[in-house]
């Protein structure tokens, strides 16, 4: 709680305080008269509403009449003065009014400030200064002065300042703050890492890649900070219906104080009851502050984005919210998205040798070259044989378009496709699955098995792909550029229905044009990308997706929402989280309004008091505002 709340909730305290006693003490009975009884109420009234007098001065001041502070000021003075005017003595309604006003602002206050903090928590990730060694010292500089290419060095408990790769220390990092998930990495020489990251266990230097402001934790601040400017149309319903219902009320209470008892005067011949109507219509217009909505709503989106990004999912605004929780169309690419992006070895099926020599040969064999199988084929021997020194083979011969033929241990070590089989007589078993791409191996013309590379499926793609399903997004479908066979294995593998191959960019967004003109308009569709051919597409679907840590910044730059962590499991949760946002907005805006239609007419007609009105609109303004933190809430 600020110093100011803190001021307001001891300006309550004593104003209470002071109420009961009032309450209690015989006024007229002799020795108290009832001006003091007046000056002493006039005292607690002004203590508890004097800055809501002042904002409702300066607003008529600047011709900004008709908000709440204008309607809790006529009402509350307004029943001073017929307090006065019947000689009834009974101020309590209107300090009561005040008072409670007073408390729902206080817990609105309150309840904006938790929102608020749980962004400032997100914005703590900012570095405040990068370690560069100068001299023979380490010397702090500002993030912002560091080049591309500089090595820094992150000490244990700081903050990775910029995203960069470790050239030397292995650690763990705890990227919480940036994905919302708990569980640390581990982090050696040759691993990128981002900015924002906190450094747990040992000393690392990193050589930066980009310069600070380019880097993951400013564009994640940046997309934070502007997502209030992108307003849904709810907030923008609520805010044109507050500037039309204001002042429309005000006028309405001014016709229920004047009307009516000149009907009854002039007409009925009843007698001219002003201070019944004014009564009435001072209770009207407490009843009929807009404050619940123009309060609850806004306080709801702000904090569902808040709570997104609290769990790794950054949202750019509250439109893009609102429209994300009508998705029932998910469209995905297949690299990057639902598998790694990264080729690795994903069968090894040796024939007459074991496993360790297949794998030995294989990486020996394929020593000197860059190509990505060769690559796959010496990582996976030094990922399962660490301890064993890895060397190049006596003697390799590059054949073009085929493989490699090497002298490894006095044998002769064929690695290569089929037609390095076949034009060297190897008897080989040609699989018809062509899933992943096939690298055969033959030692002394004997067929000595195959190994398969392929793109490997996230470990949570065929979760995410279940709990889509689960919550009712009816079209779940994968494009890709891969073949037809590789795009329906991974699918059978996912339980994707809709599949789509062999597509280049442009095809992306052809597809998902003709997929938006099928649909409904109710309907939304959302594209799930990584990669900068996935920009063009991001930017047609109605919701675009990136998949931030490993996306490119084109991606993210096109896309609504960006999942920080690359975890397809993320989709859902995003969708989860707009649709119990929108379900909170659309109670409050319900619950709002229907109490105070009810409560107006029940006023129109003399059958509610200052009380009442009291709960119509401080009840309902607090009630609604506890409803629209539990958007803080994204485990349910």
């Amino acid at each position: 709680m600020t110093k100011k709340q803190k001021k307001v909730l001891i300006r309550i305290i004593i104003a209470a305080v002071a109420l009961v006693i009032l309450f209690f003490i015989p006024f007229g009975a002799g020795f108290i008269p009832q001006a003091v009884k007046l000056l002493l109420y006039l005292a607690v009234y002004v203590l508890i509403g004097y800055d809501i007098l002042r904002k409702a001065f300066k607003g008529i001041l600047n011709k900004q009449v008709f908000d709440e502070n204008f309607l809790m000021a006529i009402a509350t003075v307004g029943a001073f003065v017929l307090a006065i005017y019947s000689g009834s003595g009974d101020y309590n309604e209107a300090i009561a009014v005040m008072l409670f006003y007073q408390i729902g602002e206080l817990f609105q206050a309150v309840a904006v400030g938790k929102s608020r903090r749980n962004i400032s928590e997100l914005m703590d990730i900012r570095p405040d200064y990068a370690l560069v060694e100068q001299g023979g010292e380490l010397v702090s500089v500002d993030p912002d002065e560091v080049e591309v290419g500089t090595v820094i060095t992150v000490r244990v408990g700081d903050k990775i300042p910029i995203d960069g790769r470790i050239v030397s220390g292995n650690t763990t990092l705890n990227t919480a703050a940036l994905t919302g998930e708990s569980m640390p990495r581990d982090a050696g020489p040759g691993d990128d890492v981002i900015s924002g990251c906190i450094n747990l266990t040992s000393l690392v230097k990193i050589e930066t890649t980009r310069e600070f402001g380019e880097s993951t934790v400013s564009r994640i601040l940046e997309l934070v900070e502007n997502s209030s400017s992108n307003k849904s149309r709810s907030e923008n319903f609520i805010s044109k219906f507050a500037r039309v219902y204001t002042p429309l009320v005000c006028y309405l209470a001014l016709a229920l104080a004047i009307l009516p008892p000149l009907v009854e005067g002039l007409i009925l011949h009843n007698g001219f009851t002003f201070d019944t109507w004014i009564y009435r219509a001072l209770t009207f217009l407490v009843i009929s502050c807009p404050c619940a909505l123009v309060i609850s709503i806004p306080l709801t989106f702000f904090a569902g984005i808040g709570g997104a990004s609290k769990a790794g999912v950054l949202v750019k605004g509250s439109n893009y919210l609102e429209t994300l929780s009508k998705t029932s169309y998910v469209v995905m690419d297949k690299t990057g998205t639902l598998t790694k992006g990264d080729f690795e070895v994903t069968d090894v099926s040796p024939v007459g040798i074991d496993r360790h020599d297949f794998l030995k040969y294989a990486a020996m064999g394929e020593w000197t070259s860059t190509h990505p199988v060769a690559i796959c084929l010496r990582n996976e021997y030094t990922r399962e044989f660490p301890d064993e020194e890895l060397k190049g083979a006596e003697e390799i011969t590059e054949i073009s378009g085929l493989g490699v033929m090497a002298r490894i241990d006095r044998h002769e070590i064929l690695i290569g496709n089929a037609k390095l089989m076949k034009r060297y007589g190897i008897d080989y078993n040609e699989s018809t699955d062509t899933a992943g791409t096939r690298i055969y191996m033959a030692v002394d013309t004997e067929y000595a098995g195959y190994a398969i590379i392929d793109d490997a499926v996230k470990e949570t793609s065929k979760e995410a792909i279940r709990k889509l399903k689960a919550i009712n997004v009816s079209h779940v479908i994968m494009l890709t550029g891969d073949g037809d066979a590789p795009a329906r294995r991974v699918a059978d593998e996912l339980g994707i229905s809709e599949v789509y191959s062999q597509l280049l960019p442009e095809d992306k967004v052809s597809i998902v044009e003709k997929l938006i003109s099928e649909k409904n308009d109710s309907e939304v569709l959302a594209f799930v990308g990584d990669g900068i051919n996935d920009a063009p597409v991001l930017s047609r679907s109605d919701v675009g997706i990136a998949m931030g840590a490993l996306g490119s910044d084109a991606a993210i730059e096109a896309a609504d929402v960006v999942l920080m962590d690359d975890d397809p499991l993320k989709i859902s949760k995003a969708i989860q989280i707009a649709r119990k946002c929108m379900r909170i907005v659309y109670e409050n805006i319900y619950f709002a309004i229907g109490v105070k239609v009810i409560c107006l007419i029940l006023g129109a007609v003399g059958l509610a008091n200052m009380w009442l009105a009291i709960f119509a609109d401080v009840g309902v303004m607090v009630i609604a505002v506890l409803n629209a933190i539990r958007a803080l809430r994204t485990n349910s």
